[in-house]
């Protein structure tokens, strides 16, 4: 039976339409108020520095902003923009290891980006909303399978569960993946000199969180896909 071309896994759709819902409910609040709910959700590098008392949410948001930065977003755009990106990278990684595995890899690779940023900006009163960081993990594990991947007989789409987890010698000594990553990061960068209103705030496009979760992701994806050993590289004659 061949499979659906829009066969989108659960924990995709759900981090998409909680995305969505933050972003809706925003738009519905009042802008003071809204601006409120940004600061309160966003990873904000000041709290660390002894501002955490002056910022929406207070103590408490030092601990939860590590992962609520990821569900709200500077705007409709940023938030299509990042959806569309886990749809094509995110999807491919859920449909490997798992919808539970996927929420955990992902928060991991979030995490990891936002202290990534903190390294850089330590103080910094900017905040860094959305998902992006997390989706920079999610890229780079699907990285290490997804050129191994067979078409499926018969079928539409590529056989990605069962396609071999490259090591990560191999996939960092893949033509298509090193043009890839400097292409990428080259973009980060350059966007990263940039900066965009967020709500009325300033905002920041957090190029270090991106590819701090990058990093992330493609180190520890192999240990969320435990059940599969890596393909080594193969010997040299």
């Amino acid at each position: 039976m061949a499979e659906p071309i829009f066969n989108v896994p659960r924990s995709v759709v759900w981090a998409s339409g909680l995305m969505a819902a933050v972003q809706f409910v925003r738009k519905l609040l009042p802008d003071e108020l809204s601006l409120t709910v940004l600061l309160a959700l966003a990873f904000i590098p000041a709290r660390y520095d002894g501002a955490a008392p002056e910022l929406p949410g207070g103590y408490l948001t030092a601990v939860t902003s590590f992962v609520t930065y990821m569900i709200v977003h500077g705007s409709w755009l940023h938030l299509i923009v990042n959806v569309a990106w886990m749809l094509a990278f995110g999807s491919a990684v859920a449909r490997r290891i798992g919808d539970r595995r996927f929420w955990y890899f992902s928060i991991l690779c979030g995490v990891a980006g936002a202290l990534t940023h903190l390294a850089f900006h330590f103080g910094a009163l900017i905040p860094v909303v959305g998902a992006s960081a997390a989706i920079s993990g999610q890229m780079a594990g699907a990285l290490r399978f997804i050129f191994s991947a067979q078409r499926r007989q018969g079928e539409v789409g590529m056989d990605i569960e069962n396609a071999p987890l490259w090591s990560l010698g191999r996939t960092l000594s893949d033509y298509r993946i090193l043009f890839f990553l400097v292409f990428w990061v080259a973009l980060n960068v350059y966007f990263g000199l940039s900066s965009v209103s967020v709500a009325g705030a300033e905002g920041n496009i957090a190029w270090e969180a991106h590819i701090g979760g990058f990093l992330c992701g493609l180190f520890t994806f192999g240990f969320f896909d435990k059940d599969r050993a890596a393909e080594p590289l193969p010997r040299l004659p």
